[in-house]
């Protein structure tokens, strides 16, 4: 009651003196900005405390629980919790229009030297003739494949360096003449090309019958249009298993591990022994490549 008098009494004298009462009235605080406009990407290897806030690689964010060494948030969930922002929700769930597991930043981070043929459009183009391709399994497993994909590629083109093969005294051994079909396009017309290499007239013409490609006759297409060479890659990752004993999109999403898609580009080459530096360089692009998208490189890394 006292309040309301005093209250009253102000008004009044107010009135009198010809100030608004609303310019003495404190104002409501501004809304808080919502904390997760500054949250930082999440960093693997980076020092967190308790009420950290960051961004994942999958584009949700997360709060430190307990302070940790930059755990994963998908998999130590002990040290971290999903996190809504105080603007309500999980802003930009999806930060990656494309809907590539691998952001265009994530993807110039691991190719940093990349040839401009390579290019990132070039390759989300190409996904989207083959749909389950880093769309299969949870979001661990899709980002494992990606980053499996990509560590051969890189491997195989020197950091998506190099368009064609290299040893040119290799290019008249690629025409197998015993096929019905021949060799169109010339005898030294079937090198290596593209991401994996795309090499042999039966591959070329087997890539461009199921993508719809005179490749047979155009082989040069491969070096001459990204996202025709990204699908060349990807062709053979998603339906050849070459001299193993399945794809290598299908060792990523069984579970069957890294190793396997080695021995299905370059079999024993490589693999048993064969050469194991080279296996190697594949598995530390790998183990890179999966730490910069955030996510374990499972077991079985070696073939």
């Amino acid at each position: 009651m006292l309040r309301q008098r005093i209250k009253a009494g102000l008004l009044a004298v107010l009135a009198a003196t010809g100030i608004a009462a609303a310019s003495l009235i404190p104002t409501a605080t501004p809304a808080m900005a919502d904390e997760c406009t500054s949250a930082p990407a999440w960093r693997q290897g980076a020092n967190y405390v308790t009420g950290d806030i960051v961004r994942f690689t999958d584009g949700n964010y997360y709060i430190a629980e307990h302070p940790n060494p930059g755990y994963s948030p998908t998999i130590s969930t002990w040290f971290w919790n999903p996190h809504t922002c105080s603007g309500g929700g999980t802003p930009n769930p999806n930060p990656n229009p494309t809907g590539f597991v691998v952001s265009e930043a994530q993807f110039n981070q691991m190719f940093p030297s990349r040839n401009s043929f390579y290019t990132y459009k070039g390759l989300t183009d190409a996904i989207s003739a083959f749909p389950a391709f880093a769309k299969t399994g949870s979001d661990t497993v899709r980002k494992q494949e990606a980053a499996a994909f990509l560590a051969n590629v890189s491997h195989e083109t020197g950091g998506l360096v190099h368009i064609v093969e290299q040893n040119t005294a290799n290019y008249s051994h690629y025409c197998d003449r015993t096929q019905p079909y021949g060799c169109p396009a010339g005898q030294s017309a079937y090198y290596g090309r593209g991401p994996i290499q795309l090499s042999w007239n039966f591959n070329y013409k087997a890539a461009g019958d199921y993508l719809g490609i005179d490749l047979l006759n155009n082989p040069s297409r491969v070096q001459n249009e990204s996202a025709v060479a990204w699908k060349t890659g990807l062709w053979y990752w998603n339906t050849q298993s070459g001299p193993g004993t399945m794809t290598g999109h299908a060792a990523m999403v069984n579970g069957s591990g890294f190793g396997q898609t080695i021995r299905s580009i370059n079999g024993s080459l490589e693999c048993n022994g064969g050469n194991p530096a080279q296996v190697q360089s594949r598995v530390n692009n790998y183990t890179r490549f999966a730490q910069i998208l955030g996510v374990p490189t499972g077991s079985n890394l070696y073939c």
